[in-house]
């Protein structure tokens, strides 16, 4: 390989990569791996296992996990996030200090924004799902958007790849809406679970399985099978579901390979002589305030979609690498817990238990409407899955008190089951980020403006979710339904931001190649959900580390050739 550049301290790098988690990890393991000399940057620290607080009871706390209103004083966007609590609040970013600016009347919630090493993969949700053939080529389909550059075929390799490393629990269902993965062996359904997936298979031939989660179920490189203590939102002392701290980044480093620069604050792409090439990237140190530079060969951006393409936005007047004009459109994310219902089965209860066993993990209907050769829905274009299942809990509304009350409690169940519907969002220009020109954050770095909203095919998909829900659990026998749908959710809410910076055949556009190299810039990729053409209904982690590994190869080559 040609000599690389040098940064400031006399180091010699061949790739720098921006982010540590989902797929930055990827990258810098991959990298590295292949004795590539790689510097890994992230807005972070790193945590510890003091850091972990599975394990730790309410009561452990200074507020007992009672004190939200207290938490929103420096996290009122980032508490909208499910797993922003008093364990763990400290691992997300001050809003104050870190804002960002919507349009007028379009309200967006930028949550699961954090600031550790592995970023979201600390606390993620974990379900993952394959893409299918039908969510790469879907505006051929239906004729809305683009195809994504690439095949099924084309990731399938790669999505084994990363499964195998990884570690997904899950169960086959040879449905090509949803493509099987290399799976461990499957959380089990509870009754209920198993009573709705045998009436929705017989009565609508709908599969309801177990989520694909990346929680493993057997021992692989060292990480022990997941004991169900949860929630894993507060970190995992056994490292049992995946986070790419102690996986990809781990590896990455015990290369000797990869240098870890933490609390780096990236704030522009720096660009050689020429205007054609990058050099490298600029910083600010969290603590010292300091603005420090590291060059190489190659730059790689895999901070978060939004956090991507804020740096892109401020590296150059109108965006660099954005001579399709595209770059910042296209905002998806996906309609998470808009449209759905609840229902309770008195026949499948269990006594519950406040000591567990706890499984970090629900059930996924697979998508139903605008399957390819079915007869297509009338109101909307593509689908939504529901992720949701069954639990038996105490009633807390018995009657009683003192001792009574206690007895009652303890010796009462209530088992619900609920569907919560994620549908696809269609990618429109006018969903889109921009460099707000009057607002900085606490480093003096420009924040970003998002506008984005809901329009006619979600808000006519939305309430589908809540009525096919409904149907299925009255089919189900389950009593005091209650259906549910949103119009006015805000989005935001599935911490699922992708397409700012989308691939595509064509440069005038897309920003990025099949490849996630920039078309205007051959050194300069962005490898994490900016550059989804389409979202489709599934989680996209699973389809980012696998573009992601399949990038590096990519890069590797060109490497090798000289031709990068």
């Amino acid at each position: 390989m040609a000599q690389a550049s040098r940064d400031q301290a006399g180091q010699t790098f061949d790739v720098i990569v921006v982010g540590s988690g989902a797929s930055g990890g990827w990258a810098a393991k991959r990298l590295s791996e292949a004795g590539i000399n790689v510097v890994l940057l992230d807005a972070g620290r790193a945590l510890t296992d003091a850091d972990y607080k599975e394990h730790a009871p309410a009561y452990t706390l200074e507020y007992r996990n009672r004190a939200d209103d207290r938490i929103r004083e420096t996290r009122a966007r980032q508490k909208d996030c499910y797993a922003c609590t008093e364990y763990n609040y400290e691992w997300f970013v001050n809003d104050n200090e870190e804002p960002y600016t919507t349009a007028q009347g379009k309200p967006f919630s930028w949550q699961g924004r954090t600031r550790i090493i592995g970023g979201r993969t600390n606390i993620w949700g974990r379900q993952s799902y394959r893409f299918s053939d039908n969510d790469f080529k879907a505006a051929s389909s239906d004729g809305h958007g683009i195809d994504w550059p690439i095949a099924y075929k084309d990731l399938e390799s790669y999505y084994d790849m990363v499964e195998e490393y990884v570690g997904i629990s899950g169960m086959p269902e040879q449905d090509p809406m949803l493509p099987d993965s290399k799976f461990h062996p499957p959380m089990g359904l509870n009754c209920a679970e198993h009573h709705v997936r045998n009436v929705i298979r017989k009565s609508f031939n709908r599969t309801l399985t177990i989520g694909r989660a990346a929680n493993i179920t057997r021992p692989i490189n060292g990480r022990a099978p997941c004991h169900y203590c949860g929630p894993c939102e507060r970190g995992c002392a056994t490292h049992s579901y995946f986070n790419s701290a102690f996986t990809t980044v781990a590896d990455a480093i015990k290369t000797g390979k990869c240098t870890l620069i933490q609390n780096a604050m990236v704030y522009q792409v720096l660009m050689d002589a020429s205007g054609k090439k990058a050099r490298g990237v600029s910083y600010i140190d969290r603590n010292t305030r300091q603005l420090k530079e590291v060059n190489a060969r190659v730059v790689i951006l895999a901070a978060q979609a939004l956090e991507s393409s804020r740096i892109l936005l401020n590296s150059r007047e109108g965006g660099l690498a954005n001579s399709s004009g595209v770059l910042g459109k296209y905002l998806m994310d996906h309609t998470w817990v808009a449209g759905g219902a609840s229902g309770e089965f008195p026949d499948y209860a269990q006594k519950p238990s406040v000591n567990g066993p706890n499984r970090p993990n629900g059930t996924y209907v697979i998508r139903f409407r605008n399957r390819p050769g079915e007869p297509k829905h009338k109101d909307f274009l593509r689908g939504y899955g529901y992720q949701g299942g069954g639990a038996s809990n105490f009633n807390y509304g018995v009657s009683g008190f003192g001792r009574d009350y206690k007895e009652a409690v303890a010796n009462s169940s209530v088992t619900q089951f609920a569907f919560s519907g994620f549908g696809e969002v269609l990618p429109y220009e006018d969903n889109q980020v921009s460099i707000d020109p009057n607002v900085v954050d606490t480093f003096g770095i420009p924040v970003l403006r998002i506008s984005m909203a809901w329009k006619e095919n979600e808000q006519k998909m939305i309430p589908d979710m809540g009525y096919a829900a409904a149907e299925m659990l009255e089919a189900a026998g389950a009593r005091n339904i209650r259906p549910f749908f949103f119009l006015d959710r805000v989005p935001g809410y599935g911490i699922h931001e992708m397409g700012v910076a989308r691939m595509g055949a064509d440069p005038k556009n897309s920003v990025l190649n099949q490849f996630q190299q920039t078309h205007d810039i051959g050194n300069l990729l962005v490898t994490d959900a900016s550059g989804f053409v389409s979202g489709g209904c599934q989680n996209p982690t699973l389809t980012i580390m696998a573009l992601t590994v399949r990038s590096c190869d990519h890069l590797m080559e060109q490497m090798k050739a000289g031709t990068i």
